[in-house]
């Protein structure tokens, strides 16, 4: 867990830096990353928009019995960060608290988002997140540790992963197998603030957000493994409909339909 520690540790003083660089411009994140509209405000530029942020979403995406609350705050957060849209993020941070997701939880999916999503976004999360986690009390006491103990490693499973990729990449960038298995699959996926259901619905999420469509036949059946039940993928198909638009779910589809057909009824 030393290298992840390390990394850990460089994305806390990233976040400090990026924080004191905005200062400096007179900028204050906060300011900009808080300015979700009001209902209100959104009835004065679009009636209809502010009739479906009320109705549809309010009052029945986010009841659906598909998914749990805490589960589409985790959905929503993954996606915002993967999609780095800010603007968003202190009301479904605030929310997801609100539906039982831990601060330690909130940690881990920013941490975990900057390996699948980008350092920037990674970085863009952090600011707004400190601005919650302080408006709220949240202490480092409530925070997961740089270098916990490790959840138990599938050795045979990762054994075949490792195996795959580098009979496949091994020769177009050793580095990356080699930090894919390092620092990805025997430390970040082995963090344990975060189950390996919660850290595979993240990754799904983020995925399908982003439309890196190729990387979700790997990560949605990892998911299923991991305890993602059918009716809860399709239901986060849905959901992300609204948060990641529909283009992106569509083109998702197929490639969940292929999974989900190629595992056992």
């Amino acid at each position: 867990m030393r290298l992840l520690a390390a990394t850990v540790a460089s994305l806390s003083l990233l976040g400090a830096a990026f924080a004191h660089a905005d200062q400096s411009r007179g900028t204050a994140m906060s300011t900009t990353s808080s300015a979700s509209p009001a209902l209100e405000d959104i009835r004065t530029v679009s009636p209809a928009l502010e009739k479906y942020a009320s109705g549809t979403i309010q009052e029945d995406l986010w009841k659906r019995p598909g998914l749990s609350p805490r589960d589409r705050s985790i959905v929503t957060v993954a996606a915002l960060i993967a999609r780095n849209q800010t603007i968003e993020m202190p009301h479904h941070l605030n929310l997801a608290l609100d539906n039982g997701v831990k601060p330690a939880e909130i940690s881990e999916i920013i941490t975990h988002l900057a390996f699948y999503s980008g350092w920037a976004n990674a970085m863009a999360a952090v600011a707004v997140a400190k601005d919650v986690f302080t408006q709220r009390g949240v202490g480092a006491d409530q925070l997961p540790m740089a270098s916990p103990q490790p959840l138990p490693l599938n050795e045979a499973a990762e054994s075949q992963r490792a195996a795959r990729n580098q009979e496949s990449f091994g020769t177009v960038s050793p580095g990356v197998l080699q930090f894919t298995t390092d620092l990805l699959f025997k430390d970040l996926w082995l963090r344990p603030d975060l189950t390996p259901r919660d850290r595979s619905l993240v990754t799904v999420s983020a995925l399908i957000a982003s439309g890196q469509v190729a990387q979700i036949p790997y990560h949605l059946n990892r998911a299923m493994d991991n305890g993602l039940a059918k009716s809860q993928a399709s239901e986060v198909l849905t959901h992300l409909a609204f948060y990641a638009g529909w283009p992106n779910v569509f083109s998702a589809l197929p490639v969940v339909k292929g999974v989900f057909d190629s595992r056992p009824s």
